[in-house]
């Protein structure tokens, strides 16, 4: 029987959904998708190149914002084939292991880029309240292992959770509520008990995104209340324009990424096409702004840009 069961577990296949309803145009909705991971991807590498070629660049800002573009990069990287798959070709199958892989992959990059976020209000935080320092304590070797430490939180706390799906048997309707594996969808279709599971995610999100939004939260009010001691007011104007970027980004990481925790955990009646749109939006509309926003805001990088696409 045991037997049995693990083969039934280690060859189950997931059905992935995409926009519920609209069945009949998925060919024409997979144009705007198409356009996004183009835009995007080209975005987030020309960031990449700009940095890595212009040692003027080569600055604890820019070197989070290479961070950020990475991660971004990785999200196009994780969601692509099966997102483009659903709407492109209908290819709808997902087995057990690559489904895994999907969820593990997102889930590491969502905590490395919250983290990355949080770094990145560090890094205003001391350029405004202690700039004199600035340099002192924003070196190059403490900065990549300040991103190391980002990635390797992500990679260690995610780890199990692949392993405690793996170990459930799915014996439901195994269709995916969107186009792409995460770990509460997947994990709702198990007919073991999940309580684990659901702690140990609870867990991971409240020790990353919570923990991270919330000291970026602070780093913020003292940012504000730096500004706010600043006798002039265009110095004070000068100092917040250089906040806008990464709150922008903030905003754009943060907001649906919470909105689809409280309607996963809360919101049992809400509408699912308003989880599938938000999920995109989560997914899909960070690595498309970010690299927009920083490069109008930055005059710097801006100039940069130009400069190599006038060459």
């Amino acid at each position: 029987m045991s037997a049995a069961n693990d083969t039934r577990l280690n060859y189950a296949v997931f059905l992935l959904s995409g926009i519920p309803g609209q069945e009949d145009v998925y060919l024409w909705i997979s144009v705007p998708f198409c356009f996004m991971y183009v835009i995007s991807t080209l975005g987030n590498s020309v960031i990449l190149f700009i940095i890595k070629t212009d040692p003027s660049l080569h600055e604890p800002m820019y070197i989070f914002l290479s961070m950020l573009a990475l991660t971004d990069l990785g999200y196009l990287i994780a969601t692509m084939p099966t997102i483009l798959g659903v709407y492109l070709f209908n290819s709808r199958e997902i087995n057990l292991n690559a489904c895994l892989a999907q969820l593990y992959f997102i889930a590491v990059l969502q905590g490395t880029e919250s983290a990355v976020l949080l770094l990145m209000a560090i890094d205003r935080f001391i350029a405004i309240c202690n700039p004199l320092r600035y340099a002192s304590i924003l070196t190059l070797p403490r900065v990549a292992k300040m991103g190391l430490v980002s990635v390797l939180r992500g990679v260690t706390l995610v780890l199990p959770l692949p392993f405690l799906l793996k170990r459930f048997q799915y014996c439901r309707n195994n269709v995916l509520s969107s186009s792409y594996c995460l770990h509460q969808d997947v994990m709702n279709l198990a007919c073991s008990d999940v309580r684990i599971n659901s702690i140990y995610g609870l867990f991971i999100k409240i020790l990353t995104m919570g923990l991270d939004a919330l000291l970026i939260f602070l780093s913020y009010v003292m940012i504000i209340k730096t500004v706010l001691s600043i006798a002039s007011r265009m110095e004070t104007l000068t100092a917040l324009n250089t906040c806008v970027s990464h709150l922008c980004a903030v905003l754009l990481f943060y907001t649906p990424a919470i909105s689809i925790s409280v309607i996963n955990r809360f919101g049992n009646s809400s509408s699912p096409l308003l989880q599938v749109l938000l999920g995109y939006v989560s997914l899909l509309i960070p690595p498309l702004m970010n690299p927009i926003v920083y490069s109008v805001k930055s005059k710097h990088l801006c100039a940069r840009i130009i400069k190599v696409f006038i060459k």
